[in-house]
């Protein structure tokens, strides 16, 4: 295994997610009692992948290993939800945790994959996000890979070398028990990103700012704190 272990304290790291993710739970409105709200999760738990996961556990996390209490909710979701390829260190079989140590090199990360994603569907770059912060703390040890040399595949640039290779690390470290992955953002010079596997991991679960990404015919946004006016 590439890298070696280093003991990760760090505070107020940042992820972010769509500030159309963020809200209230879907049926809250239609629940006048708990009992009602009861009833009414166990019918969005039909539909839910992070209710599905928080029942049923994912390859390697029982469901007694998911996070509880504030901002639990969110928490899972990253580790219950992933992509049909993957990202750079998690198979399409089960989610992680990743942020950022500063929220400039989270909003690097985002206006990257974003960007991408318009790109794609052939989009003439019209297109405006918000984003809010995610904070928590780490303190454990992480596979780093930060000071490597030469610079692993896993960090190549181009996502149909650098996941693969770095999916394929993630899962060695994952299987051996080990927390997660701490590296050097690929989109952000001098960044640092980190990605933990084990819901547990995250300490002091705040939400922050808000951010907006707005595209207005280039492939570069701007970027401005709040929602849009």
């Amino acid at each position: 295994m590439i890298g070696c272990l280093t003991r990760i304290t760090r505070q107020r790291t940042v992820r972010l997610i769509s500030h159309a993710r963020h809200k209230p739970p879907v049926l809250e409105a239609l629940a006048p009692t708990f009992g009602a709200r009861d009833s009414l999760e166990q019918l969005e738990s039909v539909t839910s992948g992070r209710v599905i996961a928080q029942q049923k556990g994912v390859p390697g996390i029982a469901p007694s290993a998911f996070a509880a209490g504030y901002g639990y909710t969110y928490v899972n979701a990253a580790i219950a939800y992933t992509r049909l390829d993957g990202n750079r260190f998690n198979p399409r079989d089960w989610g992680a945790w990743y942020c950022g140590f500063d929220v400039e090199t989270s909003l690097a990360e985002v206006s990257y994959h974003l960007t991408r994603a318009i790109r794609a569907a052939g989009d003439d770059f019209d297109n405006t996000t918000s984003y809010v912060e995610l904070l928590a703390d780490f303190d454990a040890e992480f596979v780093d890979i930060r000071n490597v040399e030469p610079v692993p595949a896993c960090l190549d640039a181009d996502v149909a070398i650098g996941y693969p290779n770095g999916q394929a690390l993630a899962s060695e470290a994952r299987q051996a028990g080990l927390n997660g992955i701490v590296y050097p953002s690929v989109r952000y010079p001098g960044g640092t990103c980190l990605a933990a596997f084990w819901p547990g991991l995250l300490q002091n679960f705040q939400q922050g700012q808000i951010w907006t990404l707005k595209w207005e015919g280039s492939p570069t946004p701007q970027i401005t704190k709040g929602l849009p006016i």
